[in-house]
Parts: C-alpha cells; sequence; structure tokens
C-alpha cells in the first residue's frame, strides 16, 4: 500500500492540472471554484486515505465531515446543523474505536504495559520533543536504552539502524497532529501497542524483519497524527 499512495496522490494532482488547464484552452468549462469548493481539502484526502491506509475509521469520519461541510456550503442546511452533525459524527467514530480496541485488544497490550512498567522510569532514556517544529535524533555506534518521543503540531524522527542494543527497551511516543518516525535495526523486535483517536501506526518493515535477540516495546497514542516504524536501509 505505502507505493499505492503516491501514485493516487499523483492522479490526483494530474487531475487537477488538467482541469485548470482545459479551462484556461477553453477545452471545456468546469467551474473549480463551486460553492464550498474548500471542502475538497478535506473530502479528496480522506478518499486516498481510505483507498491507501489500513486503517479506515478514521479517513470515513473525515469524509463525512467534509460532505457535510459541502452540503452546507451548497445551502442544503445550515452552518449549525452542519457542526452539530460533524460534531455527532466524531464522537460516534471515536466511540466505535475506543469499543473496538477494548474488545478486540492488540495482543501484545499486557506484555508491553508490563514491559514499560518495568523500563520507563530508567534515568538514561532519552526525550525528543517537537512542538510546532522538528526533531532528529540519529543513533552511531550508541547504545540505545529507551526513549520519551513527543510531537504536537510537529515532526519526530528518531533513527536507530545503527544504535547498539544491551537489552530490552520502551519506546513512549505521544503525537497530536504531528507525527513520528522510528527507524529500527532489522535485527530487533518490535512489539507494539497504540491508543489513537483518528490517526494509528504504520508499519513499514520488510516481512521477516525483527527476529533478533532484543525487544523494543513501543507504546504509542494521540489523536489525528501517527507513527511509522521502517527499516530502510540508507542510501548514499
Amino acid at each position: 500500500m505505502k507505493k499505492v499512495s503516491p501514485v493516487v496522490w499523483g492522479i490526483a494532482i494530474v487531475a487537477l492540472g488538467v482541469i485548470f488547464g482545459g479551462n484556461a484552452l477553453g477545452w471545456f468549462d468546469f467551474n473549480v471554484f463551486f460553492d464550498g469548493w474548500w471542502t475538497l481539502f478535506i473530502i479528496v484526502p480522506s478518499v486516498i486515505s481510505l483507498i491507501t491506509e489500513k486503517e479506515k475509521l478514521s479517513s470515513l469520519g473525515f469524509l463525512a465531515a467534509g460532505v457535510v461541510l459541502l452540503l452546507a456550503a451548497q445551502n442544503v442546511f445550515s452552518y449549525d446543523v452542519a457542526w452539530k452533525v460533524i460534531l455527532a459524527i466524531f464522537l460516534v467514530v471515536a466511540g466505535i474505536m475506543i469499543i473496538v480496541k477494548a474488545v478486540f485488544h492488540n495482543k501484545n497490550e499486557k506484555e508491553i504495559e508490563k514491559k514499560v512498567k518495568e523500563l520507563k522510569d530508567e534515568k538514561n532514556m532519552d526525550s525528543q520533543m517537537a512542538i510546532f517544529s522538528g526533531n532528529d535524533r540519529v543513533y552511531g555506534d550508541e547504545v540505545f536504552s529507551g526513549s520519551n518521543l513527543m510531537a504536537i503540531f510537529g515532526g519526530v524522527d528518531l533513527d536507530l539502524r545503527k544504535a547498539k542494543f544491551t537489552k530490552d527497551t520502551v519506546i513512549k511516543a505521544f503525537c497530536l497532529f504531528g507525527g513520528i518516525d522510528i527507524k529500527v535495526p532489522e535485527d530487533v523486535q518490535v512489539k507494539i501497542n497504540s491508543g489513537f483517536i483518528f490517526g494509528g501506526i504504520s508499519d513499514e518493515r520488510k516481512s521477516d524483519s525483527g527476529k533478533g535477540k532484543y525487544t523494543i516495546y513501543l507504546d504509542a497514542a494521540g489523536g489525528f497524527g501517527g507513527v511509522s516504524i521502517s527499516d530502510k536501509v540508507k542510501k548514499d
């Protein structure tokens, strides 16, 4: 799926270029700036996310909100009604996500919670924070002993591919309207426990990776954001 997403975005951008170009050359007359045209910035990304992402429920919620705003802009009903409907949509979606997590909980959840309690208070855990900014941390030939990551309207990039591991470690990750990118060695296992509202975790590691001696216990949470995990090798 990760290859599909750029393709879909590329098609959408090409289509937009054809529409603007065709209008300018008089090939056709398509009114791009109709009432509520700005809702396309909500609707189109939501449709693309529905096609490309594994987690569909939050994308469906944003799509529904975009459609409601478009209908309000078209005077089908008032904006007062629209905002109340949107609030109802988000409450229903958030409730469903909480129920699904409670009923179909991650099989690693109890193990990870136990490990987090054991390891999170270690004094040598790093902290990386990005608020309305970016924060990159690249480990060289260093021992990794755990990390607290936070991204709020920003991004954190933690690169552990060259780090040394001497024991199991914990990564606590929280993102709100932001993103966290974690790159791990191929010979380290990663066990994940997540709790997101309108967001989630994207695991882009190879199918045969993560069979090593040590384990990273990733405890991630947040909203309107996400955490990605990969083991891609840098190309110099």
